[in-house]
């Protein structure tokens, strides 16, 4: 973990709001505030000339959106890390800015103890997700899939069948899993999904820590994803979850 105070930027196009929140973090100690923006192309200009550790986004704003500025910075700019704090906390705006590469999501309601906390956790390489967007995901995660309806063939008359020789039935096949991840790894995504830790993991399957963080390693490269948020928005696009 770098030394010294957290170096943020604030991005809200709300003038108001972004100088709340600039004077609540004033206050908190161990953190900067080294510029703040109006939209998302002025976010993107602090980051190039100050390098902040974080940057607290909102998601809807003029000329560049927050989703849009987040998958720039973290393309463009991998060490500064996205907490995403908005008003909106709907599933496509939690989702896009996972996808994005925000590694933190806040609404708009957080405390500053909160918000302090989703920031140093984010500096340090671990998630900042509340605990109500924890949940929301955990929730779309174990969500039924919906069938889809059975289709009406036409009525045929079939010929009289043929007694043929009995044959056991071929045992049921698994469906194939995405981008070449195996049975064991698909587990350890559904276990991280469900909020479990790699001890814990290793707990659960019996196994190592170790080979935990190996097959984390492997998913990862596997997915393209580079933290644990985006493997659980990963899990729920492909339908990977505990029990599934």
């Amino acid at each position: 973990m770098t030394d010294g105070p957290i170096r943020v930027v604030v991005a809200d196009d709300q003038t108001v709001v972004r100088e709340g929140i600039v004077m609540l973090l004033g206050l908190l100690p161990g953190i900067t505030v080294v510029g703040s923006a109006p939209d998302g192309e002025e976010a993107l200009r602090l980051v190039a000339e100050h390098a902040p550790d974080v940057v607290l986004m909102d998601l809807r704003m003029p000329r560049c959106d927050g989703v849009e500025a987040t998958r720039r910075i973290r393309a463009e700019h991998p060490g500064t890390e996205v907490v995403v704090l908005t008003t909106y906390a709907d599933d496509d705006s939690l989702f896009s800015a996972l996808q994005a590469g925000a590694r933190g999501f806040l609404t708009k309601d957080a405390g500053a103890e909160e918000i302090a906390r989703a920031v140093a956790d984010v500096r340090s390489g671990a998630a900042g997700l509340s605990p109500q967007v924890q949940l929301r995901l955990l929730e779309r995660l174990s969500e039924p899939k919906q069938a889809e309806p059975e289709r009406t063939e036409p009525e045929q008359v079939a010929p009289e069948p043929v007694p043929a020789p009995a044959v056991a039935p071929a045992p049921a096949r698994r469906p194939a899993l995405p981008d070449g991840l195996t049975q064991r790894e698909a587990e350890v995504l559904a276990l991280i999904a469900a909020g479990l830790s790699n001890a814990e993991i290793a707990e659960r399957l019996f196994v190592s820590p170790a080979t935990v963080k190996t097959h984390i390693n492997n998913l990862f490269a596997k997915t393209a994803v580079r933290d644990r948020a985006q493997a659980v928005a990963y899990a729920f696009r492909h339908g990977i979850s505990d029990g599934s």
